[in-house]
């Protein structure tokens, strides 16, 4: 059987249509829906087929049963291990970074239903807003396991909670509820367990109803961009970009259905 057809067949990540929003659960409750390199594949192809579909618009990543993403699958982070204290020079380069769900250009929303730790909390931080439920657990944990901060949590952390803040998670590997996560800005709303997905398709839907893929996808781009830059770099950027939107017709679209008092008719995202 080959890798592709592994991947199509997995059930390590299930996929549902909930109109112009793709609900994605990681699906491996037994093991709190540890990470796995199946269930990478499965997320990174689903990633790949949601891009290219123009019927969604935006995209919700939970957790079945009561975790969200319990970090790497211990199995697999032992036989990691192994390997890398044989090992001369860097790791080997992954087909794809870890980092793959940052270079989507359609909204990615994490509904955190629990356990969100290590590279399960990287996957939350590569989304691009976060809801969770109050007892939600959010730990960076790799101090506790002898490790780094990896999959470039060290440069994402201090840009959303700021450096002290930052440290304090990276260096204890302390747990932070959902509440605690709320306040220092590691969430963006708290929400009771029962709403917590709908809750996240209903703002995914209004995102999907209401801006322009064309316009989101920019703008995903330009504050990634702009974390790196001064704030005339990225305003030059930003005036250099105007011209082109305008020219858009969903600049038309979006001046008209205000005017008119109904939701904009936006163009789908074109084809990579």
């Amino acid at each position: 059987m080959t890798a592709s057809i592994r991947t199509a067949q997995s059930t390590t990540v299930l996929s549902e249509r909930r109109g112009p929003v793709l609900v994605l659960t990681l699906n491996r409750p037994d093991r709190l829906n540890a990470w796995t390199d199946e269930l990478e594949a499965r997320y990174f192809a689903l990633l790949d087929e949601a891009e290219a579909d123009p019927g969604v618009r935006a995209i919700v990543l939970t957790g079945a049963g009561r975790g969200f993403c319990a970090g790497a699958d211990m199995a697999d982070l032992q036989q990691a291990g192994a390997a890398a204290g044989s090992m001369e020079g860097p790791m080997p380069k992954r087909e794809r970074p870890r980092w793959f769900p940052l270079t989507l250009r359609k909204p990615l929303i994490a509904a955190v239903n629990g356990a969100a730790a290590g590279l399960g909390l990287v996957e939350a931080l590569y989304c691009d807003i976060r809801l969770s439920t109050p007892d939600a657990k959010f730990t960076t944990a790799f101090a506790r396991r002898g490790l780094i901060a990896e999959y470039g949590i060290a440069w994402l952390l201090p840009r959303l909670v700021g450096q002290s803040r930052a440290m304090d998670l990276l260096l204890s590997g302390r747990v932070v509820r959902g509440t605690e996560a709320h306040e220092m800005g590691l969430v963006n709303k708290v929400v009771e367990a029962d709403q917590l997905l709908n809750t996240a398709v209903e703002y995914a839907t209004e995102l999907a109803t209401w801006s322009s893929p064309a316009s989101m996808s920019i703008m995903k781009r330009q504050v990634l961009q702009a974390l790196d830059t001064d704030f005339v770099t990225a305003a030059d950027a930003a005036d250099a970009l105007m011209p082109e939107a305008f020219r858009r017709p969903d600049a038309t679209e979006g001046v008209t259905s205000y005017l008119e008092g109904r939701a904009p008719a936006f163009r789908p995202l074109d084809p990579k």
